[in-house]
């Protein structure tokens, strides 16, 4: 047998070939892994069916906590001067429940400078009176819109910790048509079709040219717009954009962007609608005293109306009837706050009784038509607040209502047939929507899609 001698070195073999193999293993398994996360597929990018979902998923994740009921949705406001931890224990929940809570969502937005109206959903979970047990109830899950198209969730993972997660939709760009009749007003009507009410101030100030809405639209009158838009996935409107066309009362008006990069827009015969003064300077007004005789409402007796007074409530913006100058903006006896505009061609219009004036109007600025001169107000010999608006024409009152202004511009030559050409488009969607008694978009190479749904926690 031979002798063990410490100063040679010793064989073992297997022990060095167990390591070799142990290696190996190693390093294949090492491929492995890295291989399969270099070909591990994307995120799956969400659709609005995904993310109501995982919205669900919220409330879902814990139906059966031990000693707890069945969880319920809880809808919560926040009130003024409340912080958002108070508005989660509002819920039922623990004060440190609330605190945790506020603590993770502050990991995604600011919960500190909260408004007040702000409202999300929580689904709480309470002790469950089958056995007896006694206590503060659990949050379960959290649902927060933060915008139009982002939310928040927290959900109860099986560890008892609470996930985040941030969510956005995707968000489409399209051009809608939404018709109907008027019933009520034009703003009631058109928002029940989905057009909000910046759109439809747009038409109201595109008509003022033409109709009065106070004395010329009568319920059942038909209209139809087309109008851009921004979409999430599940229906919400973002934000609206050009309104492309408009239709009251079978007067139609085309949005159209000329050589020089104006906009404006046009009937169907490529003439401006844009006349030279607009018929109601005040959005919604109506007509308390036409022009001519009447008994004087203040002084008692009867004379000679030289304008058209329209009632409105004090701060009602008061438009420019048409491009021009400020020859006067000050307090001028019993017209009270008093605007006097300068036009082309020996056109003039005057604003009383108003209440105080726009920011920047006085004398000598230019106005744009539709832009804000003053408000609304009973300044100077008046029962109530109103505005008395006059025209003037080479220096002599003349009756605003049937005054014959110049007409606008006409198209003509090749901007004439790029008009014609657009007109045509909007026209085949009428037709289509028509057809389909619903509202239509255009095809899919007009919409634009600008985001895309996506998990991020």
């Amino acid at each position: 047998m031979q002798e063990f001698d410490p100063r040679r070195p010793t064989l073992r073999y297997t022990p060095r070939l167990m390591v070799g193999i142990g290696g190996i293993c190693a390093l294949a398994l090492g491929w492995k892994l890295t291989a399969a996360e270099a070909t591990a597929p994307m995120p799956q990018k969400l659709d609005s069916a995904a993310i109501a979902m995982l919205q669900h998923e919220a409330f879902a994740q814990a139906e059966a906590l031990p000693g707890f009921a069945r969880p319920e949705n809880v809808a919560v406001k926040v009130l003024p001067g409340d912080t958002l931890e108070a508005a989660v224990a509002r819920t039922g929940v623990s004060s440190e429940e609330a605190r945790r809570a506020v603590r993770t969502l502050g990991e995604a937005m600011d919960t500190v400078h909260i408004k007040a109206g702000m409202t999300f959903d929580a689904a709480i979970a309470r002790p469950s009176g089958e056995t007896g047990a006694a206590g503060e109830a659990r949050l379960v899950g959290l649902s927060l819109r933060t915008g139009p198209a982002t939310a928040i969730t927290l959900s109860r993972t099986f560890d008892g910790a609470l996930r985040l997660r941030e969510m956005e939709e995707a968000i489409r760009s399209e051009t809608t048509v939404a018709q109907g009749e008027i019933h009520g007003s034009l703003y009631e009507s058109a928002a029940k079709l989905g057009a909000t009410s910046s759109v439809t101030s747009k038409v109201v100030k595109l008509f003022a040219h033409k109709l009065d809405f106070q004395r010329d639209i009568k319920a059942g009158d038909e209209f139809k717009l087309v109008f851009e838009r921004k979409v999430t996935e599940s229906g919400r409107v973002v934000e609206t954009g050009e309104l492309e066309y408009a239709e009251v009362k079978g007067v139609k008006f085309y949005r159209f962007e000329r050589n020089n990069g104006d906009v404006d827009y046009f009937d169907e015969t490529g003439k401006n609608i844009r006349g030279f003064l607009l018929r109601t300077p005040v959005d919604g007004a109506r007509i308390t005293s036409n022009f001519g005789p009447r008994r004087h409402p203040v002084l008692g007796f009867r004379r000679s109306h030289q304008g058209v007074d329209f009632g409105a409530g004090t701060g009602t913006p008061i438009l420019a009837a048409g491009d021009g100058v400020v020859v006067e903006a000050r307090r001028w006896g019993g017209y009270g706050n008093w605007v006097r505009l300068r036009h082309a061609n020996g056109w003039e219009t005057g604003y009383a009784h108003t209440s105080r004036y726009a920011k920047g109007i006085r004398a000598g600025v230019r106005v744009k038509q539709g832009q804000v001169i003053a408000y609304v107000g009973s300044t100077g010999m008046s029962t109530g607040p109103h505005l008395h608006y006059e025209v003037w024409r080479n220096g002599q009152r003349v009756n605003p209502i049937g005054a014959k202004v110049p007409q606008g511009t006409i198209l003509a030559g090749a901007e004439l047939n790029a008009f014609k050409t657009k007109m045509a488009r909007i026209d085949t969607m009428l037709a289509k929507a028509g057809t389909a008694g619903e509202d239509i978009k255009l095809a899919a190479a007009e919409t634009d899609t600008v985001a895309q749904a996506n998990l991020r926690r």
